[in-house]
């Protein structure tokens, strides 16, 4: 009867074990805790995206704001060329009015020569038929023009004072028209010059605004990339934040929930164990009066059993085991490896110091002359060319009145086959030695290209294979 009773009670105490921690529950706790483990997995994937995202937004931002700074250049440019253009534009126009004004004064002047050499006739012949000096008509019968006449005549010492102020005067005439024909020569060469560089400006400025217009919408499409790459970001990041905000609360649920259920199996295991250990007082002691009964006999039976045992194993000889000795591990030995330099980094020479600017830069007609167009990489050919020879310590003469004229003059000429790094390289554009440039080596020079600005050009091929003249400067 009692041996009933205990299995009743420890029933009864297994039974509410099983109530305090029903399946529903533990199925809830178990899927709390894998969408736990399944959100903070997603939350890290998402953080390492919005890193990456971000990082793009960085690369993208930095590439933004170069190609900013070269739409900026070459507004400048633009502007810089256009103003140019302008002032070459009004100087042809007030060389065409010189060369106008000039023209009228050569032929005022042809005029009155011709009406003074008619005067000089008529005087020698007066002289001749009045049996004039012989000395004087062999001065006109010896001269083979009429600019020779007026020299012979004015060193006949036996023409009176009259004829020679006559003469004098002719022949300062005739020197006046021969400086104006030579002024004249000068200035519509300047203007040819002057044309043809306005043409060619004129083409470069038509590929700067190509280029500037093609910049400009390459860099419009990036940023509504990155808006876009933007907005995603945002969303992901919205998106983030109410799994997170879930995830937060279902943690918070999840710990109220046990917090109540271990309030609750504390109370009910209380309970339990009071009414489990009334009844299972009375049969733990006639429990323990039957098992110490049966205990003394099974002590008895085994202490004879265990005695029998000891006496026959003391009588057998002894086992002795033996172990070998671990053998000593050889001696570990190293070798030293002398550490190694590496090699000392090669200055920049005149070839690659105009590397910074190749991306960075514009091509200004007559620009390069002042610290405000350096600072913003405004070049032309001959201005590179000075800023380069000067970074390496070579004063290629003052910056203001550098040109192709006087760089051609500036070191020694030497024979194409004989080019090599470092040679300034001259080339036939609106004129010829229109353009220069620094070869590099490799049938290339780098130079101030009006239609990219600084840039590494084949000279071995193409447009600029036609244009090189053979001039090579050695500095």
């Amino acid at each position: 009867m009692k041996k009933k009773m205990l299995l009743l009670n420890t029933t009864v105490l297994l039974g509410l074990g099983g109530v305090l921690s029903t399946p529903a529950y533990a199925s809830t706790i178990q899927d709390m805790e894998s969408q736990k483990s399944q959100i903070q997995n997603q939350r890290q994937d998402v953080q390492s995206n919005i890193k990456a995202a971000s990082d793009e937004l960085t690369r993208l931002q930095a590439e933004q704001d170069q190609m900013k700074a070269q739409l900026e250049r070459l507004t400048l440019a633009e502007e810089e060329n256009n103003k140019k253009a302008q002032k070459t534009e009004a100087d042809i126009k007030e060389t065409s009015k010189q060369v106008d004004q000039l023209e009228k004064e050569i032929k005022l002047l042809q005029e009155k020569l011709e009406k003074r050499n008619d005067i000089l006739k008529d005087r020698a012949r007066s002289m001749q038929e009045s049996g004039g000096n012989v000395e004087y008509l062999q001065v006109l019968l010896g001269s083979s023009s009429f600019g020779d006449f007026v020299d012979r005549a004015l060193a006949v010492s036996t023409i009176v004072d009259a004829d020679r102020g006559i003469l004098k005067e002719t022949k300062n005439m005739q020197d006046e028209l021969k400086t104006k024909q030579a002024d004249v020569k000068s200035k519509l060469a300047s203007l040819e010059d002057m044309k043809a560089e306005l043409d060619e400006m004129t083409v470069q400025l038509a590929a700067q605004k190509k280029q500037k217009d093609a910049l400009a919408k390459e860099l419009k499409d990036k940023e509504a990339k990155n808006e876009e790459l933007k907005a995603s970001l945002q969303s992901k990041d919205s998106s983030l934040a109410n799994e997170q905000s879930t995830l937060e609360q279902n943690i918070k649920d999840q710990k109220a929930a046990e917090e109540a259920a271990r309030k609750a199996a504390e109370q009910a295991a209380k309970e339990a164990a009071k009414k489990a250990a009334e009844q299972a007082q009375k049969a733990a002691a006639e429990a323990a009066k039957k098992a110490a009964e049966q205990a003394q006999k099974a002590a008895a039976e085994a202490a004879k059993k265990a005695a029998e045992q000891a006496q026959k194993a003391a009588a057998e000889p002894a086992e002795k085991a033996d172990s070998p000795s671990p053998k000593a591990a050889p001696k570990a030995s190293s070798n030293d490896v002398a550490p190694t330099s590496a090699p000392a980094p090669k200055a920049s020479n005149v070839v690659t110091v105009g590397n910074r600017w190749i991306g960075n830069s514009a091509y200004v007609f007559g620009g390069g002359r002042s610290q405000s167009d350096i600072n913003h990489g405004l070049f032309d050919c001959s201005s590179f060319v000075h800023w380069a020879y000067s970074q390496v310590g070579v004063n290629l003469g003052p910056l203001g009145s550098v040109s192709t004229e006087t760089l051609k003059h500036a070191g020694t000429q030497v024979s194409s086959s004989q080019m090599q790094p470092g040679d300034l390289v001259f080339f036939d554009t609106y004129k010829k030695d229109g353009h220069v440039g620094i070869y590099v080596g490799g049938g290339k020079f780098i130079g101030a290209q009006s239609s990219t600005g600084v840039a590494i050009a084949n000279m071995s091929s193409g447009y600029w294979k036609q244009k090189f003249n053979g001039r090579v400067v050695r500095i």
